[in-house]
């Protein structure tokens, strides 16, 4: 998890021994819906923003394998434990080479981003041709989205929650095509790099997994 300036990143220092007793676990299917926009094998994948390992836990229950990148040492010190392979790095400086990785999937994470927008810029900089990002968060317009602002801003987190809409002009900003999968209080965007971008697969972390996922849809 990110704050603005880094700030959140204590607070979730503070609370990583007790994060996943208190956080519902990751939906496999709606990590597998998204994932199964790719037009590529998906076997390196990043969770961005991983945490504790919350949702690299789900991915794995659908055979995907992800290297977990957060910058709370005491939530990648609970994924560590649990086995997961962690790389303590900035969202918005993605320690991954252009077109290193199969899929970006961030969920429940980017309002935690100091700039989620260059956050998505170097997700979709990081995606081989083919690749894709899959964003999980919670839509600010809805009645339970605007509760659960309200409840992060009185917790003293500098929670920034971005409309669907916005993260689709965004990853299309950045070169991808995207659009909204699964609209509502928690939604889902997904976005696919053209096949035709130049290709580029060395990974500065690669991230290699034991199955692939659904391709097209």
């Amino acid at each position: 998890m990110f704050g603005l300036g880094h700030g959140d990143v204590g607070f979730f220092d503070r609370i990583a021994p007790l994060y996943d007793a208190v956080m519902p676990p990751a939906s496999p299917a709606d990590l597998r819906a998204g994932l199964a926009f790719a037009h590529r094998p998906v076997e390196r994948v990043v969770d961005l923003g991983g945490g504790t390992g919350r949702v690299a836990r789900a991915l794995g229950r659908v055979g995907v394998e992800a290297t977990v990148v957060d910058y709370s040492r005491g939530m990648l010190r609970r994924a560590a434990a649990d086995g997961f392979p962690v790389v303590r790095g900035d969202a918005a400086r993605l320690p991954v080479s252009d077109g290193g990785v199969d899929a970006v999937v961030v969920a429940d994470a980017l309002h935690h981003f100091p700039d989620p927008e260059a956050a998505l810029g170097e997700a979709a900089r990081a995606l081989a041709p083919g690749g894709v990002v899959v964003v999980r968060e919670f839509d600010p317009g809805t009645r339970r989205g605007r509760a659960l602002a309200r409840t992060e801003s009185i917790a003293g987190m500098n929670s920034r929650f971005l409309s669907p809409e916005s993260v689709t002009a965004t990853l299309d900003d950045a070169g991808l095509r995207s659009h909204v999968v699964d609209p509502g209080f928690g939604y889902t965007v997904v976005g696919v790099k053209p096949t035709d971008a130049p290709d580029a697969t060395d990974a500065t972390d690669e991230v290699a997994g034991d199955a692939d996922a659904e391709r097209g849809r």
